[in-house]
């Protein structure tokens, strides 16, 4: 289908097909822009932590000042043009159109600022979301708020002076899933004191790397690991979800989108003041009840910690979800913008504010994309935070949840709806066309991972297990006995893909579905844990697949207009 539209003299009709976001990349440069001129400027951009406390004592020392900005671009009509933006990278994905002449067309390309994906190795990169029946593929976004100071204006929205020009932290990292069919759209967002292993990096620019991490870190030093494509390799590595863009705003460019929006409704059950008498807090003052907030007012928002419930950031977190729903529902009953000058402020304010990856390093690649999420409804956007328990090693920070945050990554992975609305059936997979070895010649390291929260592991699980296949002709199945981990089903993990043959013979010995058989680095064969579900007999029972959302992933629907934060009896004012 080709679509016509003038974009300036010379412009050429862009024509369908079936690439990520639905045009043909041949028309366009290795860095998103049109083949036939100009190009945008690359550059790191900076970051967002939050610092509203001014101290890491606290049980959860919260997630940063997260908002995210963006820009989209389309082609100009004869008459007036017409430009939507939004006031962070949500909205300017869900809602932004735009309209502008060539020419201006390729001074907002160069104000957006570029990095690479991801700068892991190949082996950690997560497999491509497969298409489903009609070919249609979901799209993963990961939305990242820096606290970099790297300006003196972002030095002075965030604070701590000591901090100028120290490596960005990712204080927010929200990833968005648009489903393969356009129907529906889920964000997980990960605690910004989460606990968890990081991959190996390669800065882009200087080749400095940074190796794998041995032990757990903080995920928010992700940013400063070379880029936003170590925040993207580190969320990879993590959660086997394939990730096929990243979006970037800092402090400023959070305050200059709040204000050229003008303002989005939030609500607070109580008269609020965000700051104590030892300077915790992001400064916030509210009347009870629904308020507009704009420019810094709606930064201090979503930094706030001290002042919602327990004064941690999985509140935070649940307030930056109240205004991002907000935001959205605000946008579509206010979508258009007709003042000139206006529509050119927005322009230039949403296309600066943004660091993206390459494959949307251009205005008109961001209006394809915001195209495409615009297409889901308020009532079909499920915000969640990922399940989490407090870390074993460390009592201020938390560590992923195992088997409920393993459930809501399987959910987006597979492309099953957080609202539960969906009406998919499993896809069956595929046995390996690479032939098994011998059984007896197939070598098998068996784990215990049958330790939950609430039981212990069953003492010597993996060494019955092992005899079991010895049994059935794996006579070189061992028990790994110095190892128990916590699965909560059964899986068995191979490598590489010579090895996916010999994975799923084993899983066919013992009565263990396919779809349990999962390629993976971090071991070095085939390597089966006995899982939570198997805790005794010699007999394996696949439970049918639960596909409901955890309700420790803490769901919030983005048409609930009356969603409305509780405020801490100790920041209350009067």
């Amino acid at each position: 289908m080709v679509r016509s539209g003038v974009r300036g003299e010379g412009a050429r009709p862009r024509v369908r097909q079936a690439d990520d976001l639905g045009w043909n990349d041949s028309l366009y440069d290795e860095n998103g822009d049109p083949a036939d001129g100009g190009g945008a400027s690359g550059g790191k951009g900076g970051g967002a932590t939050d610092k509203d406390s001014g101290s890491t004592s606290s049980r959860h020392s919260g997630g940063g000042g997260r908002r995210r900005g963006g820009g989209d671009g389309g082609h100009p009509r004869r008459r007036r043009r017409i430009l939507r933006w939004s006031a962070s990278v949500l909205a300017v994905l869900i809602l932004g159109t735009a309209g502008a002449g060539y020419l201006y067309y390729q001074h907002l390309n160069d104000n957006i600022k570029k990095d690479d994906l991801n700068l892991g190795d190949e082996k950690d990169r997560a497999a491509k979301s497969k298409a489903n029946a009609a070919g249609q593929t979901p799209l993963n976004i990961l939305l990242i708020g820096s606290d970099a100071r790297d300006t003196k204006e972002n030095q002075a929205l965030g604070g701590a002076k000591d901090d100028f020009n120290a490596p960005p932290l990712a204080d927010v990292q929200m990833l968005l899933h648009l489903s393969a069919d356009r129907s529906n759209m889920s964000v997980i967002s990960m605690p910004r004191d989460t606990l968890l292993k990081m991959p190996k990096c390669t800065d882009p620019d200087t080749k400095k790397v940074y190796p794998a991490t041995v032990g757990l870190v903080m995920t928010n030093i992700s940013l400063g690991r070379g880029g936003p494509g170590c925040t993207v390799a580190t969320w990879e590595k993590l959660t086997k979800i394939h990730i096929d863009h990243f979006m970037q705003i800092d402090f400023s460019g959070v305050v200059s989108m709040a204000d050229a929006i003008g303002g989005v409704p939030v609500c607070v059950d109580a008269n609020i003041y965000s700051k104590d008498s030892q300077g915790h807090g992001s400064g916030l003052k509210l009347k009870k009840g629904t308020t507009s907030v704009k420019g810094t007012q709606a930064l201090a928002w979503l930094r706030t910690r001290y002042g919602f419930e327990d004064n941690t950031d999985i509140y935070r977190t649940r307030a930056q979800h109240q205004y991002m729903n907000s935001m959205v529902r605000q946008m579509r009953e206010n979508a258009t913008i007709s003042n000139p000058g206006k529509l050119r402020s927005l322009a230039e304010t949403a296309t600066k504010a943004l660091t993206v990856d390459k494959g949307l390093g251009s205005v008109l690649k961001l209006y394809d994309l915001s195209n495409e999420l615009k297409k889901v409804e308020p009532k079909r956007i499920t915000m969640t935070t990922m399940p989490w328990q407090w870390a074993v090693s460390d009592s201020n920070r938390v560590e992923p949840k195992p088997v409920e945050a393993e459930q809501l990554f399987r959910l987006v992975r597979e492309d099953v709806a957080l609202d539960g609305k969906d009406k998919k059936k499993a896809t069956a997979v595929k046995a390996s066309t690479d032939p098994a070895a011998a059984d007896d010649q197939i070598g098998v390291t068996v784990q215990n991972g049958t330790r939950t929260t609430t039981l212990g592991p069953v003492s010597g699980r993996a060494r019955t297990v092992s005899q079991l296949l010895v049994g059935k002709g794996f006579t070189k199945a061992e028990a790994d006995t110095s190892t128990a981990t916590v699965e909560g089903t059964t899986v068995i993990r191979y490598p590489s893909a010579d090895l996916q043959g010999d994975a799923q013979a084993v899983a066919k010995a013992l009565g263990v579905p396919l779809s349990a058989v999962k390629k993976s680095t971090d071991v070095s064969g085939v390597t089966l844990v006995v899982g939570a579900d198997w805790r005794d007999g010699t007999t394996y029972k696949a439970k049918a697949q639960d596909n409901t959302t955890p309700e420790s992933a803490d769901v919030l629907n983005g048409a609930k207009a009356d969603a409305c934060m509780h405020v801490n009896k100790n920041y209350i004012w009067s």
